[in-house]
């Protein structure tokens, strides 16, 4: 504890200067000297105000199924780790080295949407509706920090276990910007909440964030569905207390994820890298070594959706070597029966949108 205390007094310094830049920038904004892009179409921002760890994609996937079946959806993302510059339509061939892990993972679950990446989301945006004028709605994902565009719907997580009003600025905290920065958001969900949670919890939150009067706030938790194999993605398997488990995951949190595995099988072994981390060769071979001195005659790896968009150049290792390897894939789930609540709000804002 005194270690941390240490620590983050000697980072303070740095994350004043860091706060300071941050709030001259947003200043720059809200003040009109620099100006933000509004577009002639709905645009719904996904983001949250830490690194990381909230659950952008699940709930962007949430509004893709929500929307997809009535209007023409598209996504845009900065296709974080990528190795290519600029605008790019994503490809189902494309890989997570050349469009980033997020944007692969929508295109090869929804093939027919509209998927791309570009570091400028206001130059990305005229961009897909230039090759495709049929776009009715635009999901931008990650995108609260990026002040460029003005969206129409902005849509700010929060962790239920570490919530913004409860952390600090980088590099003490998590925070991308300061906490005053929510009231920015249409709508507030607070993500990743335990199954339990009860009516005495939400009103906490609700007190403790102290949404604005224009701001709707909401509650949701994930639904892990059964895994499915990473080769074979036809073949699923329960999850049951005779399964030894190599999990392998570089996401941002692991912690709910643990919660949920840990009563449902044998026993875990954890092989956890740094978020959206490029698996290598080395990294394959240890797992690999991993897996093989694992006891029990019921061995399997398990990783995340996000994880098995980078560990696909080596699918036919995993292949060659019979492993059985799957993956994990989640749902959003809104608590307090208010699914249909967000979803009529989200309609809402598409039918009455105006310029």
């Amino acid at each position: 504890m005194l270690q941390k205390i240490i620590v983050r007094i000697l980072l303070s310094p740095f994350s004043i200067l860091y706060g300071v830049g941050v709030w001259l920038r947003n200043i720059a904004y809200d003040t009109g000297l620099v100006k933000a892009t509004k577009f002639s179409l709905p645009v719904i921002s996904v983001g949250n105000l830490s690194v990381g760890g909230a659950g952008k994609s699940p709930h962007v996937e949430y509004l893709i199924e929500l929307l997809k079946p009535y209007i023409d959806v598209a996504t845009l993302s900065r296709g974080f780790m990528r190795k290519t510059k600029g605008f790019k339509l994503v490809k189902y061939q494309d890989t997570a080295e050349s469009v980033g892990d997020e944007p692969l993972q929508y295109k090869r679950k929804y093939n027919d949407l509209v998927v791309a990446v570009s570091e400028s989301r206001n130059t990305g945006i005229p961009m897909i509706l230039q090759q495709h004028p049929n776009v009715q709605t635009i999901l931008l994902d990650d995108a609260y920090q990026h002040r460029a565009v003005t969206p129409g719907l902005n849509i700010l997580l929060t962790q239920f276990e570490l919530p913004f009003t409860r952390d600090s600025l980088l590099p003490v905290g998590r925070l991308r910007e300061w906490k005053a920065a929510y009231k920015r958001a249409d709508i507030i969900i607070v993500t990743k909440c335990p199954e339990e949670i009860t009516t005495d919890d939400k009103n906490k939150f609700i007190e403790e964030i102290n949404p604005f009067s224009y701001q709707q706030m909401y509650f949701s938790r994930y639904e892990y569905q059964m895994p499915y194999h990473f080769i074979h993605i036809n073949n699923r398997v329960d999850l049951d207390q005779s399964q030894q488990v190599l999990l392998i995951s570089a996401i941002a949190n692991t912690d709910y994820l643990l919660d949920y595995l840990e009563p449902k099988v044998g026993s875990i072994q954890h092989l956890e890298y740094e978020d959206h981390h490029p698996f290598s060769q080395e990294d394959l071979q240890y797992q690999k070594k991993v897996y093989d001195n694992m006891k029990g005659d019921n061995r399997i790896i398990l990783t995340t959706e996000k994880d098995a968009m980078r560990l696909e150049p080596y699918r036919q290792h995993f292949y060659d070597w019979r492993i059985n390897i799957y993956v994990l894939p989640i749902k959003v789930k809104f608590c307090f029966d208010e699914q249909e609540i967000f979803n009529e709000l989200i309609k809402d804002f598409l039918l009455k949108f105006k310029v």
